[in-house]
């Protein structure tokens, strides 16, 4: 309350003295109240400056200024083998920093900037990436400014190989890991594919994960981890949050390992083989008294008329209401008959016309006999046929030792442009991919979820009487809706329009007073023979703020306590005083 009274006062107080004082001083006590406002209704958050991290890795990518040196977009043909038509990788590229949300001074990404077109764009690693016996762990940043609607932002790790030109990379280049978040209209997720090189024949096959976590569609960043460990074992986290664990062995599908034995495809089902479980009771008979003419309904022979079924009274009668179009030629189009409409008085009684006994359901009635079922006595089973030996039968019991890595690429489409990627992590070293979190993204996310939601549209409940009012929702309609309330009150009683709303009394108080002081300081300034000189100016500007000032302090130490009209009263006497005696001894 005394916030809400000191700012009250602070409106009403500068909205009287512009209009009394003179201009400069004006703007000045205009200034002065603002700056109070804004210091108690909001506050500004301090962004931090980019710093690159010091982190190693065989792979670690902040995109700082030689971000050229070493990605390259790609100038090849999407290859599409639904279609003759080829699509080729227009899309642009750019490192900028994000102009939605933005966290961090000086922070750039690698940022999509078309849409509805083709990107794609690689990096080489210094050296192959080999986890062979080792953790492997993918992570990076993905930040949707415009959100996602369909599209994808996923990472591809690329295999390391001596035919990887940059120039040619396209959605047909060999890679090992595919991962990160996709959504086109029902489907959202992150994927996690690898592609697993069959031992026996050397063909490679990808191995899709079962059920991978839903993306986070937001404008907001998110980080994105994959963690493979040698004992198969992988983990996604999504902003540090574990959502899926799993092995490589069980929860992909085509399964990692093929089925040591597989049903024998020469092998057929015997002919004289009984698969019918159930079957008709060959002995059961007819019983001699089931009817299987009986009528579904019969005519109810216990039912009456109604007393009140009008028996002469049609169903329908002419529409009373209806008149004929005047465009109706009786010779053209035959005698006009108006349309028929239900009759009223059918409706106010049981019936109309002639009555008739209604049906019902025949309590004798069975239908057509059946032969109730009885178990098989000759099933033998449901028939299968004989397992043999899998020919191509292997067990990997390692898959988690993926073929080296020799690059990383984003070849996407999406509809929407501005994906911004960074902070791209890939090594072995699972808490080093934490401490660049703790570095990058935990310095990022409370900044954009602040901003983020300072930007929201507020929609508070709208108050329901002037006295559920708050300041602070809307300060206007707080004041506006007071004021009102007081003028309402003091038309019919002013004692008790004071002891009702005791804000806009001691606000009216504190005004008068205020409007007193600044009117003979007027008179005592425009009285003077020689223009004041800049310190003097500077000394009546101070003094009117210091007026105003006071006249908050004082307003919000009356609002708030159980007297406060007539604290107002009391100091609106003394300043009188004051300023008679101050005019008698001039």
């Amino acid at each position: 309350m005394r916030l809400d009274a000191a700012l009250v006062s602070a409106f009403y107080s500068s909205a009287v003295l512009i209009g009394h004082a003179r201009a400069q001083d004006a703007e000045d006590l205009v200034g002065s109240v603002t700056s109070v406002v804004e210091s108690l209704t909001s506050s500004l958050v301090s962004k931090p400056t980019f710093t690159p991290s010091v982190i190693k890795a065989p792979f670690f990518e902040q995109f700082t200024d030689d971000w050229e040196s070493r990605w390259k977009p790609s100038h090849a043909k999407k290859e599409d083998s639904k279609t003759d038509e080829e699509w080729a990788y227009v899309g642009e590229w750019a490192v900028e920093e994000p102009h939605v949300l933005k966290a961090i001074e000086g922070d750039k990404g690698l940022v999509v900037k078309n849409a509805a077109a083709h990107h794609a764009i690689s990096a080489k690693f210094d050296e192959k990436v080999d986890n062979k016996g080792q953790t492997l762990v993918v992570q990076y940043e993905v930040k949707l400014q415009n959100g996602l609607e369909c599209g994808g932002a996923y990472m591809k790790l690329l295999q390391d190989n001596k035919a990887l030109h940059a120039e040619e990379f396209s959605n047909a280049s060999p890679y090992i890991i595919m991962f990160g978040p996709d959504k086109c209209g029902a489907t959202n997720k992150v994927h996690f594919i690898f592609r697993h090189k069959n031992p026996k024949t050397g063909e490679y096959e990808e191995k899709h994960l079962k059920s991978p976590p839903m993306a986070k569609i937001e404008k907001q960043t998110n980080l994105y981890t994959l963690i493979v460990k040698p004992d198969q074992t992988f983990q996604i986290q999504i902003n540090g949050e574990s959502l899926k664990n799993g092995s490589l062995l069980e929860d992909f599908t085509p399964s990692v390992n093929p089925e040591k034995e597989i049903d024998d495809p020469k092998d057929t089902k015997p002919a004289d083989w009984i698969d019918q479980a159930r079957i008709a009771d060959p002995e059961a008979t007819k019983p001699e008294d089931w009817d299987e003419d009986a009528p579904f309904e019969v005519v109810d022979q216990e039912a009456t008329k109604p007393d009140d079924w009008l028996d002469d009274e049609p169903l329908t009668i002419p529409d009373p209401e209806a008149e004929k179009p005047e465009d109706w030629d009786d010779e053209e189009d035959g005698d006009w008959v108006p349309p028929s409409v239900s009759n009223p008085k059918c409706e106010e009684a049981s019936g109309c016309g002639k009555w008739e006994q209604p049906m019902k359901r025949n309590p004798d009635y069975k239908g057509k006999w059946t032969a109730p079922f009885i178990d098989n006595p000759a099933y033998i089973g449901v028939w299968k046929p004989r397992k043999i030996a899998n020919p191509d039968y292997y067990e990997d019991k390692t898959p988690a030792n993926f073929e080296p890595m020799g690059a990383i690429g984003f070849e996407i489409w999406t509809m929407q442009n501005d994906i911004l990627f960074d902070n791209i992590y890939i090594g072995h070293s699972i808490e080093d991919a934490a401490k660049l979190k703790t570095e990058t993204y935990d310095i990022k996310k409370p900044i954009e979820s602040a901003e983020d939601e300072a930007a929201k549209p507020k929609t508070p409940e709208k108050a329901k009487s002037p006295l559920d009012l708050k300041f602070m929702d809307d300060p206007i309609l707080y004041v506006r809706e007071k004021v009102q309330l007081f003028m309402t009150i003091a038309r019919k009683d002013p004692i008790e329009a004071i002891k009702f709303v005791p804000e806009v009394a001691g606000g009216l108080g504190v005004l008068l007073v205020t409007l007193l002081a600044v009117v003979i300081g007027a008179v005592g300034m425009s009285s003077a023979p020689p223009p004041p000189s800049s310190a003097k100016k500077s000394a009546e500007k101070a003094k009117v703020n210091d007026t105003a000032a006071s006249a908050i302090h004082e307003l919000a130490e009356a609002t708030t306590s159980g007297t406060g009209s007539e604290k107002v009263q009391a100091e609106v006497n003394k300043r009188t005083t004051r300023s008679s005696a101050a005019a008698a001894a001039e």
